[in-house]
C-alpha cells in the first residue's frame, strides 16, 4: 500500500525547486518553501527502491542567474553511481525511508578506552587481495575476511580512510561528493554496517577519518549555493583541495552557522546510522575555526551516548593547543613522532632533546597519554622500508631498525597507530594509484620476524597497564654511545624499562645504572629473564637495538 513519503532540501535563499525521480518518470512534482528554508514536497509511494534528483534555481556564480540545474540530494544515502548521472537512491520499507535493513548484532559488546587503543589504518580498497590474488578484492566483506589475522596483530581499533561516495572507482576518498552516502565500489551500506558489527565482536573500536574542510569541486551543495556553505575563493592556495566550507559565514536571518548544520547533520547521521567509535578530522589545520570544532566534538559525543568515541585531529604541524584544557579535539596526529623517529632508526641524526620530547608528549606541553596519536608512518608517507632502502639499507639491517621503530613506538607516551602492511615490512613506495599489500610477504622469515615483534609489542601494551599511562622518566642518557633509556610505570606496580641503542656498534656488556629496582625483570623482545642489582643491570645491546625490559613483580 502506497505511503506519503516526504522529500526536503534545505535551500533557503534558491527562489524554486522541484522533485524529480524515477516514480514520476522524471517529470517534475514542484516543492514548496517554508519559513525555515526547506523545500518539501510528499510523495505516495510503494515500498521499493527509486531514483530521483532535484531541479533547483542556483544562486552559484558559475551558473547563469537562476539557472534550473539538476542536483543530487545532498542528504542522499545512496547514489547510482554506475549510471553516471549520480541520481539519489530511495528505499522505501513498511512505509518508511530507510538507508538498509541490516540488523546489529554486537552493540552489547564492550569496547576498549581511548588510552587502551591501537589503531590499524587502512584503505578498504587496497587492504585485501595482492599480486598473487586471482580474485578482484578491496570490498568491505575482504576486510572481514582479515579480521582474525589483524586479531592476531593485536590491535583493537580499525580507522577506515574515507568512505564518502567520492567520483568514479578509486581514491583515497579525499574528494567525497556526496557527504550521506557510503562508496558504492567497496560494497553496500548494509556490507558496511556488518564489518563494523563485526569489529565490535571482536573487541575492535572502528574509527573514521572524516573530511570536513572541503568537498569534491561538483559536490551538490556546490552546485545550489555555493558561496551559502563555502569560502568564495581558497584561503591558502596551496593547500587546497576543493571548495572549503565556511565555519564563519553566519545568516542571521535563521539564526545558524549553514556549514555547521550540514556538518553536524552528517556527522550525527553517521555515528547513530554505522555505530562509529570516533573520527579523524582530516585538515584540521585548514578548518581553522575552533569553535567550530568544539562544537561537533560535543555534538559527535552526545549522538555516541554512553560508547566511549575518540576525536583525533589531523593538524599538521601539531599544536598543543588544539587537544589541551580548552582544545576542542581528544587528540592529535602527531607527525614530530613520524619524522624524529624516521631519522633516528635511518641514522640521519642524533638527538636526545629531540628524542625525548616526541617519546614524552609531555615536554612538548600536550597533557596526557591520548593527547597524541603515534605513528612510524601513514597514508601520507612512505613505508619505513622504502626510506631505509632509499638511504642502501637493506635486509637484516633495515628489518632491525624497523623492530627498533617499533619498540619505541609502542613504548612512547601517547597512541599508536599502524599503517597497513607496516607490521611485515611492506615496501611498495607511496603512490595515488591502487598499491594493494603484498600479503605473500609474510612467508618470508624476516618479514615474519617483524610481525612478531608487533604482535609481542601490541599484546605488551593492552597487558602491561604502566604504557597506558603518561607517567616516563628517562633514566640513562649516553650521548657518546647513542643510548638512551626510560622506564614507565602505574601506581599497580607494573613497570617497563626501555635501552635503546641507535648506533651501528655492538655494546656488549652495556652498563645501565639508575634501574627503578633490584630483582628478576624479563626482557619482553627476546624472552629471557635478567637480574637486576642495586647498581642496575648490563645486557648486550645489537645496533640499532632496543631491548624491552618487564618487571615481574605485577
Amino acid at each position: 500500500m502506497a505511503k506519503p513519503i516526504e522529500f526536503s532540501l534545505f535551500a533557503p535563499y534558491n527562489k524554486g525547486a522541484a522533485l524529480i525521480g524515477s516514480f514520476s518518470d522524471w517529470q517534475e512534482i514542484p516543492m514548496e518553501k517554508g519559513d525555515d528554508g526547506y523545500f518539501r514536497t510528499s510523495v505516495e509511494l510503494e515500498d521499493g527502491v527509486y531514483k530521483y534528483k532535484f531541479r533547483v534555481q542556483s544562486n552559484s556564480w558559475f551558473f547563469e542567474p537562476e539557472q534550473w540545474v539538476d542536483v543530487t540530494d545532498p542528504q542522499a544515502t545512496d547514489i547510482d553511481e554506475l549510471s553516471g548521472k549520480d541520481d539519489g537512491v530511495i528505499r522505501v520499507k513498511d512505509g518508511e525511508r530507510i538507508t538498509d535493513t541490516y540488523v546489529w548484532q554486537h552493540d552489547d559488546k564492550p569496547l576498549p578506552a581511548d588510552h587502551e587503543l591501537v589503531i590499524y589504518e587502512l584503505h578498504v580498497g587496497d587492504f585485501s587481495g595482492g599480486e598473487d590474488d586471482p580474485y578482484a578484492r578491496g570490498k568491505y566483506k575482504h576486510v572481514i575476511e582479515k579480521l582474525d589475522y589483524l586479531c592476531e596483530l593485536g590491535i583493537n581499533a580499525i580507522e577506515l580512510m574515507p568512505l564518502k561516495e567520492y567520483p568514479g572507482d578509486y581514491s583515497w576518498g579525499y574528494n567525497p561528493r556526496h557527504f550521506f552516502a557510503t562508496e558504492s565500489s567497496y560494497g553496500s551500506t548494509a556490507d558496511l554496517k556488518k564489518l563494523i558489527d563485526e569489529c565490535h565482536g571482536r573487541g575492535i573500536r572502528v574509527i573514521l577519518d572524516g573530511i570536513y574542510n572541503h568537498s569534491e569541486a561538483s559536490a551538490p551543495l556546490t552546485q545550489i549555493d555555493h558561496d551559502y556553505w563555502y569560502h568564495h575563493e581558497p584561503r591558502d592556495p596551496d593547500n587546497n583541495w576543493g571548495p572549503e566550507f565556511n565555519y564563519e559565514h553566519y545568516d542571521e536571518k535563521l539564526d545558524i552557522h549553514p556549514a555547521w548544520k550540514f556538518i553536524g547533520e552528517t556527522i550525527r547521521f553517521w555515528i547513530s546510522e554505522y555505530h562509529l567509535d570516533g573520527i579523524r578530522y582530516d585538515a584540521a589545520r585548514q578548518i581553522a575555526n575552533y569553535d567550530f570544532m568544539h562544537w561537533i566534538v560535543q555534538e559527535a559525543k552526545k549522538t555516541a551516548s554512553m560508547k566511549p568515541f575518540y576525536n583525533v585531529a589531523e593538524h599538521i604541524p601539531e599544536t598543543t593547543s588544539i587537544t589541551n584544557v580548552d582544545g576542542p579535539m581528544d587528540g592529535c596526529w602527531h607527525d614530530s613522532f613520524y619524522h624524529c623517529i624516521l631519522e633516528h632508526i635511518c641514522g640521519d641524526t642524533f638527538d636526545l632533546e629531540r628524542l625525548k620530547d616526541v617519546i614524552d608528549c609531555k615536554r612538548q606541553g600536550f597533557l596526557g597519554a591520548t593527547n597524541v596519536v603515534n605513528y612510524l608512518t601513514n597514508h601520507d608517507h612512505n613505508h619505513v622500508m622504502v626510506e631505509l632502502g632509499n638511504r642502501e639499507i637493506f635486509n637484516e639491517e633495515a628489518f632491525r631498525r624497523a623492530k627498533l621503530g617499533v619498540a619505541i613506538l609502542m613504548t612512547a607516551v601517547g597512541v599508536p597507530l599502524i599503517w597497513m602492511g607496516e607490521e611485515f615490512g611492506e615496501y611498495k613506495p607511496k603512490q595515488p594509484e591502487s598499491s594493494k599489500i603484498d600479503w605473500t610477504l609474510l612467508g618470508n622469515d624476516l618479514n615474519r620476524s617483524l610481525f612478531d615483534s608487533y604482535k609481542g609489542l601490541t599484546n605488551l601494551r593492552k597487558s602491561n597497564h604502566a604504557l597506558y599511562t603518561e607517567n616516563i622518566d628517562f633514566i640513562h642518557e649516553n650521548p657518546e654511545a647513542k643510548v638512551l633509556a626510560y622506564t614507565r610505570w602505574n601506581d599497580e606496580g607494573s613497570r617497563v624499562v626501555v635501552i635503546a641503542n641507535f648506533s651501528e656498534n655492538f655494546l656488549g656488556d652495556y652498563h645501565v645504572p639508575n634501574f627503578p629496582s633490584p630483582g628478576t625483570w624479563h626482557e619482553w623482545t627476546g624472552n629471557y629473564d635478567v637480574e637486576a642489582g642495586d647498581d642496575g643491570i648490563i645486557t648486550d645491546l645489537g645496533p640499532y637495538e632496543a631491548k624491552v625490559f618487564v618487571s615481574q613483580l605485577y
